[in-house]
């Protein structure tokens, strides 16, 4: 079994971001600016957020931080959208979901220019991944995608499972795989809360995508021998042992699937590190306008 180091390739990817910001700047170019739209004071957003600040300072980026309370209203939000849509000193952006319940968030992810969705969340950059045009791909599946190349993991032919079907990691993960590409040119199958006999789906998969957000679902005996697992789940359980009172775990079982796997992801250290490396890369091809010119 292998162990897919996100972590380690998080920081070799940021070094070789590092070295290409260094670039334009020597050239005389600025560097790319990324811009955050935090809402409220959900406590994971705000990790999320802080790191993903923290990660542009690494890589030589210009970061911007735009705070405000839950009580925000749409239209207020709305316009700092359309504020950063019109700002040319900012090459893309983010709004941090999931927002307050009283904010709709397809109206804001609509809102936001395709040009400067780093996110990859926007329909015209979605309709542009599936069509095989370049894109800002949004930032899990990438990651992921990340992990197979560098990995040396083959996809071709391979039997692929997702499960979960969300529009932000199992449905554009199921279409990136089985895109004519590489990595890619897999068979795919996606499974959901409605799949009958799940168990029967994932261990057929030679390739496990777990993107459901229920902790230690994917059991051993759901997995084949010899199975690359991408474990996207981020769960907090509580544990009277550990020093916070809970501790992260995966979608997958990791004890009984780990030893079954050819490789694995662990959690915390797996998908999550390459998330935040993504939504870099995505805003470097924003500020070298490599997407929309």
């Amino acid at each position: 079994m292998t162990l897919i180091d996100g972590k380690k390739l998080a920081q070799d990817i940021k070094a070789e971001i590092r070295a290409e910001v260094d670039q334009i700047l020597a050239s005389g170019g600025r560097a790319p600016h990324l811009a955050a739209v935090l809402v409220g004071d959900d406590p994971a957003s705000q990790v999320y957020v802080r790191n993903k600040v923290k990660s542009c300072h690494e890589v030589g980026f210009l970061s911007t931080l735009i705070q405000r309370p839950a009580d925000i209203a749409q239209a207020e939000l709305e316009g700092i959208v359309a504020g950063l849509n019109q700002n040319p000193e900012v090459d893309g952006f983010i709004v941090q979901l999931p927002l307050p319940q009283h904010l709709n968030e397809e109206a804001i992810t609509l809102a936001i220019d395709p040009r400067k969705d780093v996110d990859g969340f926007h329909p015209v950059n979605f309709g542009r991944m599936a069509q095989g045009l370049p894109c800002y791909l949004p930032a899990t599946p990438f990651g992921i995608m990340e992990m197979l190349k560098r990995y040396n993991i083959p996809t071709a032919g391979k039997e692929v499972v997702v499960v979960g079907r969300s529009s932000i990691v199992g449905t554009p993960m199921s279409i990136l795989l089985s895109r004519k590409a590489q990595p890619g040119d897999a068979t795919v199958t996606i499974c959901h809360s409605r799949t009958q006999d799940l168990a029967a789906h994932t261990r057929r998969a030679d390739i496990l995508v777990a993107a459901i957000g229920r902790a230690d679902f994917i059991k051993g005996d759901m997995v084949k021998p010899g199975a690359v697992v991408i474990d996207v789940g981020m769960n907090r359980v509580e544990d009277p042992r550990a020093k916070n009172g809970y501790r992260l775990t995966g979608d997958v079982d990791f004890a009984s699937v780990a030893p079954l796997a050819s490789y694995i992801t662990p959690v915390p250290g797996g998908v999550g590190q390459m998330t935040v490396v993504s939504l870099l890369l995505n805003t470097l091809k924003a500020g070298k306008q490599e997407v929309y010119g």
